[in-house]
């Protein structure tokens, strides 16, 4: 095992050719168990893990009801805290976009979710206990209801569920976040709002599309039901377009799988809706400082390889450029700036790291990535890792944690006078950006 790897104490900075082989042995494991038939008789077991302080987990648990209605299912439920450690790398952050975040992409997908606001220590507990005592037939209403409950500070709601299913003792209920935490890290993970079948993890209702193409292949849609229940909204193009009175800033990583495979759709987005494009590099979070856990780096990555088949631009056996092939590249930054190269400089170094699996610490790799953007080889070998872009990239770092955002890829979705009109994290929220910008046209149409 390599010495970073241990530092780190994450598989952000393992071996990349070990990660190669368990995301290969992965998949070829599904595609087996696929060939010989549904994992389990029917009904299908579909475990999910319900943290009742989480915005994402009440998105999750409104979507239980119809999905047992449409599918041959049977959901085990598992009380879990949420995620601590070096799981959590920003304690302050997360939960404060998670709200914000929860309530802006629930209309979108056919669900509730008023303001909300950060949860009382005692009612959540309380809810605890009283989620602890509910019943296997009441869980989908309960867990909604008291992670609402707890979620917008309504008091009088929880004490209609206490009043209803009763209260656990304290000890049970930490018995059982115990038990269900127990079993989320025997299936290698960490967080709250999570789906787990048949060997795969689907996160909340971004996920559940995956979750419901593979059931689909399977059969176990019910007798006349047809159609996906929470299909991801679609990137928009138009039809109205911005011309240059809008700005998306994209704050992008060049070690990121997942900037990987939203970059070029982006840059094309913003070119055919005629949004002026800010491309804001940051170093990777590892890179500063930030640690990652074994499980949560192997989500990472296994997750987005599945994204990118989804979008039908897989990701191929990519190799890690973390470390000094990031700061190379970047050192170039100040080239490809006085080329106006800046947008095709990391396309296609993240095309070379993610999608053709070279590795970009080779001088001749590294060269096929510059000349690919069209920039002169010889200009680029007389910069190459010299300082002097670390500021920039700092400067970024800070804007992007202004707006509560520290991971790649984020965006920030800006009007001609600077200001903000949305913002996102994650590839997964780039159709968000799509959308806001639609909308904003809209209403100054009207």
């Amino acid at each position: 095992m390599a010495q970073s790897f241990r530092e780190q104490g994450g598989a952000a900075t393992m071996d990349p050719s070990a990660l190669r082989r368990w995301l290969t042995s992965r998949l070829l494991n599904r595609q087996m168990a696929e060939r010989k038939g549904p994992p389990e008789p029917f009904p299908r077991r579909l475990e999910y893990f319900h943290q009742l302080d989480d915005p994402y987990s009440f998105l999750a648990a409104q979507c239980i009801g119809p999905l047992l209605a449409q599918y041959d299912l049977q959901v085990d439920w598992h009380l879990v805290p949420g995620p601590s450690g070096a799981n959590l790398p920003e304690p302050d952050l997360l939960p404060a976009l998670a709200r914000e975040d929860a309530a802006s992409v629930a209309p979108y997908y056919g669900l509730i979710c008023e303001a909300l606001v950060r949860p009382d220590d005692a009612m959540l507990a309380r809810a605890q206990r009283v989620f602890t005592a509910v019943g296997a037939a009441a869980k989908v209403e309960a867990a909604e209801l008291l992670s609402s409950a707890v979620l917008t500070g309504n008091m009088a709601a929880l004490e209609a569920q206490a009043f209803r299913h009763g209260e656990a003792t304290a000890k049970d209920a930490a018995a059982c976040l115990e038990k269900g935490d127990a079993r989320r890290k025997a299936l290698h993970h960490y967080a709250g709002g999570m789906f787990y079948y048949g060997g795969e993890w689907y996160w909340g209702v971004d996920r559940l599309y995956h979750l419901e193409r593979r059931l689909q292949e399977e059969g176990a849609q019910r007798h006349g039901r047809s159609g996906t229940l929470f299909p991801r909204p679609d990137i928009r193009c138009g039809p109205l377009s911005a011309d240059n009175t809008l700005t998306l800033e994209f704050y992008a990583s060049l070690r990121s799988p997942y900037t990987a495979l939203i970059f070029d759709t982006a840059v094309a987005w913003a070119q055919q809706v005629g949004v002026r494009m800010d491309l804001r590099p940051v170093l990777p979070m590892v890179m500063r400082g930030v640690p990652a856990t074994r499980d949560k780096g192997f989500y990472i990555f296994a997750d987005a390889a599945r994204e990118a088949r989804a979008l039908g631009a897989p990701l191929g056996s990519f190799y890690d450029p973390i470390g000094e092939p990031v700061r190379q590249c970047y050192s170039l930054l100040p080239l490809a700036d006085s080329e106006h190269k800046r947008v095709e400089l990391m396309s296609s170094f993240l095309q070379a790291a993610f999608r053709e699996g070279k590795n970009t610490g080779r001088k001749r790799v590294l060269r096929r990535v510059v000349e690919r953007a069209g920039l002169p080889w010889a200009a680029a070998a007389r910069i190459l890792g010299q300082p002097g872009w670390e500021q920039e990239l700092e400067a970024n770092r800070q804007a992007m944690y202004h707006f509560n955002c520290w991971g790649v890829p984020s965006f920030r979705l800006c009007d001609s006078d600077g200001v903000t009109i949305a913002t996102a994290w994650g590839q997964d929220r780039f159709w968000f950006i799509a959308e806001k910008a639609q909308e904003t046209l809209q209403h100054r149409g009207d």
